[in-house]
């Protein structure tokens, strides 16, 4: 028997807390929840929500590859795709348009959402924190600087293809890694130290691309430039396997690790109590958030407030339960990035506006709107 099968779904959702398992000053005990949030009467049935979430997915990328300055129909766009999937491509304009333009770049836009949305999950567990995500702490900012590196100054240029994939991810490891070790007390993780060291770090990443990017190649900053500012306007079919894979990867993983995970949200002594070894559990977690958020980065930019606001959606939708929460999440993920990118691409027509501009204007009053409501995920007194 695995030993997850012994690990009960978490009942506590996850909220800012001044140390890692620290229970409530005035009681000694962990924070109460309000009932709403602990009833599984008021969750929706889980294959309903999957259910809704492909159609809203497969209706976003129908949309996304349909619109443009050449608009096509829905029934253009799937003709084209099951004419490819029948090995019997047609020489069209609709063709080129969907095939080789239109359809590889929403489907990265697609992995991207699903990859930042799961590791902005999978952040929040591990620090018990609601406000973190890759972003807040630093690791795509860390991402960016190996990015950056590769493309200014040629570094792992052995690698090829994989060159810039490894220098965003051996970046935003090592930025991840720093958070950590800054923001630890002791043997405990201390929530609010974690956000501004997060904060810190990442200012502090940013003024090191700056840097190469001053002391670089000038003929190489409009490249860069792609990365600062998100854009999946430069996707190609050769991109989707890294990012792809390392989301089938970390998915596989983190479901087959997800009763931990819950037993991990509810604090480390109560995870270590059901048999959850939890420092071995964290530098997994560790490794996987990593390697989503550079992954992302290397062929996207820094995108920010998807792996914030989306797993808070979607635990409004299936709860805390991370055998629910984590595949709503990559279909609700990538449906906002797909929705974004075809903003980014259409507000400003026939120009383009950086797709981070996009999810920070849907991304920050939702944001607002869900700590007013659920003041309790933030430390605020109920």
């Amino acid at each position: 028997m695995h030993p997850d099968d012994h690990i009960p779904p978490a009942r506590v959702p996850l909220g800012v807390a001044p140390a890692d398992d620290a229970p409530d000053a005035a009681t000694g005990h962990p924070p109460a929840l309000p009932a709403a949030s602990t009833g599984r009467g008021r969750r929706l049935p889980l294959p309903r929500v999957l259910a809704a979430c492909t159609v809203l997915l497969v209706t976003v990328v129908t949309l996304a590859v349909g619109v443009g300055s050449v608009s096509l129909s829905p029934e253009a766009v799937w003709q084209v795709v099951v004419d490819h999937l029948s090995g019997r491509p047609a020489a069209s304009v609709a063709d080129t348009i969907v095939w080789q333009i239109r359809l590889p770049r929403v489907l990265l836009a697609a992995v991207v959402g699903a990859a930042l949305t799961t590791a902005g999950t999978v952040v929040q567990v591990q620090v018990r924190n609601a406000l973190a995500d890759p972003f807040l702490l630093g690791v795509s900012s860390g991402a960016s600087v190996g990015a950056t590196t590769v493309l200014l100054f040629g570094a792992f240029a052995s690698l090829g293809a994989w060159a810039i994939s490894f220098g965003s991810v051996l970046g935003s490891l090592a930025a991840m890694l720093a958070v950590l070790l800054l923001a630890r007390q002791g043997r405990q993780l201390a929530p609010t130290q974690l956000i501004l060291c997060g904060v810190v770090l990442s200012a502090l990443f940013e003024s090191v691309t700056s840097f190469l990017i001053f002391r670089g190649n000038p003929q190489a900053t409009q490249s860069v430039l792609f990365w600062l500012m998100g854009s999946f306007g430069l996707a190609t079919w050769s991109q989707l396997s890294v990012p792809t894979l390392a989301l089938a990867t970390a998915m596989i993983f983190l479901l087959a690790r997800s009763r931990s995970l819950n037993a991990l949200a509810m604090g480390a002594e109560a995870a270590s109590s059901l048999g959850v070894d939890v420092r071995r559990l964290r530098r997994n977690l560790f490794l996987v958030t990593s390697l989503m958020a550079g992954v992302s980065v290397a062929v996207s930019g820094v995108i920010g407030f998807v792996g914030l606001v989306v797993p808070h959606i979607v635990r409004l939708l299936v709860g805390s339960d991370h055998r629910r929460s984590l595949p709503v999440g990559v279909l609700f993920g990538a449906s906002f990035t797909v929705l974004g990118d075809l903003l980014a691409r259409t507000v400003v027509a026939p120009q383009e506006m950086p797709i981070g501009v996009i999810t920070a204007f849907i991304g920050a009053p939702v944001l607002i709107v869900l700590i007013r409501r659920r003041p309790y995920l933030y430390g605020a007194d109920q």
